[in-house]
């Protein structure tokens, strides 16, 4: 028994000997890439044409020792990887133009070194006419034409023969989505932007913070997940190398103009590509394709348009009269020509844990501001509904409230309003327009919903937007309620918008409610350690 013991201490010594050896890592000889060397080829240089033939095409060429791979970092402010060192450059602002160029080369550790220096090239490339219907001179949104066949599709990228209309090309032959087909999934929270600033191009795709993936990327299906892309970032035309004329029967063609985006930027739809070939574009509708990294032969094909789902960006009718207000500017309990309360317990009909009260522990107006405060007593939690009903109610306007929202697990603030016939017209018949509403366990989540027949509760019609330091800085949280749409958004962010028909029940008197609730089924589940938060309300005001 004794050597037994003393063969197992003698293994876990062995043992402990080989992973402290193991964890002994070693990049080996660090050493930083010296004689760095870079070329530059103008494609189509010649005598008579010293800056190049107009393709605005540079070949670089870079090598260093104990370098292991290679960054280009262009004055026009684009960028890109190139391990092996060699990259072609289409440089795309018409004219003769000189660019500075910097080249890192990458070591072991990441030890770089760099070098600089200017090329000039001339490029003759121009599609004016994109760049106008892309930004329509200044900045315009792009959504997915999601109603149309085929919005979503893939196709060859090669020529293919088929048995009825012969070789084809640049169509989504093997698959087209159906209107509406990815309703389910993030693929539609998608609005790309493209903007002017001086003669730089610019694209900001805003997905709400969900991606829709192609599944060959994540070794799966098609599937959404987390992925920032807030940011602006370049976007750049140059000339296509396809110009090939569609097959009739097909009734399309390429416009011979790619759209570049930098940083790995896409649109909308991830297949791992960041250029995209417009096959056509008009002032308010967009076809491109883009070609699938890692496997040449599909390409996806997207079709945009600039109407967003369910109405347009703009209200038929905007709001600027004041018609009602509160400022908060006089301390003390709430005006009560201005605001009743709820009162009471008792879920409130969504198994909150909160007492609303009147009392100023709960709701008071301080320095410039009313403040509604979720607070804990004993084993239960108090708080305040405040509401204009009977004080103030009104049908369409615009409706602007500035606040910082509360803190901490379980709180559950909201802005919103209700159909004031509620008590004849049970909810959700008399309908529910909320403005905002904010779940603590997910703080810079901001929800915009609509409630009517058909839409409530967990199949309510709503979108969400994404925002930072929500319960440390104000933010105005705005709807423009109109005969023709309810729009909902964040500092003047529309990110919600649903079409009003005399069919639903957004077309007679609301009151407007604030609250803090705590809990609940959608509140979620209450921080143990929670104590108290305050949803602080700069000023209400109402346009119409």
């Amino acid at each position: 028994m004794k050597k037994i013991i003393i063969n197992i201490v003698s293994i876990f010594v062995l043992l402990l000997m080989v992973n402290c050896q193991e964890d002994n890592f070693s990049f080996g000889t660090i050493d930083t890439p010296s004689n760095l060397k870079v070329t530059a080829e103008i494609l189509g240089k010649t005598a008579l044409a010293p800056n190049g033939d107009g393709s605005g095409k540079i070949k670089f060429t870079t090598v260093a020792d104990n370098a292991i791979s290679y960054k280009y970092v262009f004055s026009d402010g684009t960028s890109t990887n190139a391990p092996s060192g060699n990259f072609v450059k289409t440089f795309t602002k018409p004219g003769v133009n000189t660019y500075t160029v910097t080249v890192l080369a990458s070591g072991k550790a990441g030890i770089t070194s760099n070098t600089t220096l200017e090329v000039t090239v001339f490029s003759s490339f121009k599609d004016e006419e994109a760049v106008k219907f892309l930004t329509g001179g200044t900045s315009k949104k792009w959504y997915w034409a999601q109603t149309e066949k085929g919005h979503l599709g893939v196709g060859p990228n090669v020529p293919w023969s088929d048995p009825v209309f012969g070789t084809k090309n640049y169509y989504p032959d093997f698959y087209a989505a159906a209107p509406n087909e990815k309703s389910a999934t993030c693929l539609y929270n998608s609005v790309m932007t493209f903007s002017l600033a001086g003669d730089q191009l610019k694209f900001n795709l805003d997905n709400q913070g969900s991606t829709f993936y192609n599944g060959a990327i994540k070794g799966g299906d098609d599937a959404c997940y987390d992925l920032n892309t807030a940011g602006d970032k370049i976007a750049t035309l140059s000339p296509s190398e396809s110009f090939v004329t569609m097959n009739p029967d097909h009734l399309t063609q390429t416009r011979g103009t790619m759209i570049n985006i930098t940083d790995g930027g896409f649109m909308g739809y991830f297949v791992g590509a960041s250029s995209y070939e417009i096959l056509s574009i008009t002032e308010n509708r967009m076809v491109v394709r883009a070609v699938m990294p890692g496997n040449t032969f599909l390409a996806w094909y997207h079709v945009f348009t600039t109407t967003p789902p369910g109405g347009t960006t703009t209200p038929a009718v905007d709001y600027t009269v004041l018609k009602w207000s509160d400022e908060f500017d006089v301390d003390g309990a709430p005006d009560s020509a201005k605001w009743a309360y709820d009162l009471g317990a008792g879920g409130w009909g969504n198994s909150e844990e909160q007492t609303y009260t009147n009392v100023a522990e709960n709701v008071i107006v301080q320095g410039g501001n009313l403040k509604i405060t979720a607070k804990k007593v004993g084993s239960g939690f108090t708080s305040t509904r405040l509401k204009s009903e009977n004080k103030f109610e009104f049908t369409y306007g615009k409706i602007e409230v500035r606040a910082k929202l509360p803190a901490g697990a379980g709180t559950w603030p909201a802005i919103w309003m209700l159909g004031q016939d509620y008590a004849t017209n049970s909810w959700p018949g008399c309908g529910e327009i909320d403005i905002m509403e904010q779940k603590g366990n997910q703080p810079n989540v901001i929800y915009g919903t609509l409630h009517y027949p058909g839409h409530s509760g967990g199949s309510a019609d709503g979108k969400t937007t994404t925002i930072t330091n929500s319960a440390t800085e104000f933010h105005v949280y705005k709807a423009i309620w109109s005969p023709a749409s309810v729009n909902i958004y964040v500092d003047d962010k529309l990110f919600h918008t649903v079409l009003n028909t005399s069919s639903l029940p957004f077309n007679k008197d609301f009151f407007l409610i604030l609250n803090v609730a705590m809990g609940g089924t959608f509140g979620g589940a209450i921080d143990s350690a929670f104590t108290q938060s305050s949803m602080e309300i700069d000023y209400v005001r109402v346009y119409q």
